[in-house]
């Protein structure tokens, strides 16, 4: 266990309290196996559950316990998986393996993959409201706008990197920021920010986590397409330079792999000023920020 001035940032703890909540949801809606055993094959699989304790953390660094955010937490991650799920369809990604094991249209086919995600998008706004802890009425509209917005984000994301449609006059560059900021970067910044509201953030504080979240989101992103080109594909979990097959827009492609280390770097000094600007209650995010910066998959 982590811990700066008492405050505790357990990460295994805090997976396995979210992991529970997740399936106790999904217990309660009693699905047709059909569906169920799809969702729970996307959702429960193994891994990091980043966006959940990005939510956790972002709750502590605004003086809440953690708790505040398991609403949050379950939600966002059924966001994620949905978009996971879709993204490897063979219309977008294409993708055989994720997180090391076979995607979900694989897995279960294609028409339990469409219609899996599909539920898991509409469960995540339910989830915001059955959870417990439940926020008040305001803070709880607060939290489904945020949710609503990040989800509209990352889907503007995914067309531009799947149907591109970009204005003429943006750069390469500008271009794979647009993708990264929206696609990756908006459900980090989505689960940052409804953590902390969802523990009473003051302003200033929900500005320096906004601040933190966007600096991390297109941070981790640009680690992603550097694991593409230089990563191990057993440690990865997924196939790998899949995007230089598809001619896609990544960092390294388009800026280098030198300069994409030093985008990063910079990034990374960004995100560590806004949690100064917190003070010690952001211990689980900086702990968060270590791991993500520092990661091999």
């Amino acid at each position: 266990m982590q811990t700066t001035d008492s405050i505790p940032f357990d990460i295994d703890q805090i997976r396995t309290q979210i992991d529970t909540a997740m399936v106790g949801f999904l217990d309660t809606l009693k699905l047709p196996s059909k569906l169920d055993d799809p969702i729970r094959y996307a959702l429960l699989a193994p891994g990091k559950r980043i966006r959940p304790l990005l939510a956790w953390a972002s709750a502590q660094a605004a003086g809440g316990s953690g708790n505040e955010s398991v609403p949050v937490a379950v939600a966002v991650e059924l966001i994620h998986a949905f978009s996971l799920v879709h993204d490897d369809l063979p219309a977008l990604d294409n993708d055989d393996l994720r997180r090391g094991r076979p995607t979900l249209h694989k897995h279960a086919g294609e028409a339990a993959a469409i219609l899996a995600g599909d539920a898991m998008l509409a469960l995540a706004f339910e989830a915001l409201s059955t959870v417990k802890p439940i926020p008040s009425t305001t803070v709880h509209s607060t939290l489904i706008a945020q949710l609503c917005q990040g989800t509209r984000a990352m889907i503007v994301g995914q067309v531009y990197d799947t149907l591109a449609g970009f204005d003429e006059s943006l750069s390469d560059e500008a271009k794979i920021e647009l993708i990264h900021t929206n696609k990756t970067g908006a459900l980090i910044h989505a689960s940052c920010v409804m953590g902390a509201t969802a523990a009473g953030a003051d302003q200033q504080t929900l500005d320096h986590i906004s601040g933190f979240a966007s600096d991390l989101g297109l941070q981790f992103q640009i680690i992603d397409d550097l694991l593409d080109v230089q990563g191990d594909p057993k440690l990865v979990g997924k196939t790998l330079r899949k995007d230089d097959d598809a001619n896609k827009l990544t960092y390294p492609a388009v800026l280098g792999i030198e300069q994409s280390n030093k985008i990063i770097g910079t990034l990374d000094q960004s995100a560590r000023s806004r949690l100064e600007q917190i003070g010690p209650e952001s211990n689980g995010l900086r702990v968060l920020l270590d791991l993500m910066t520092n990661r091999s998959h």
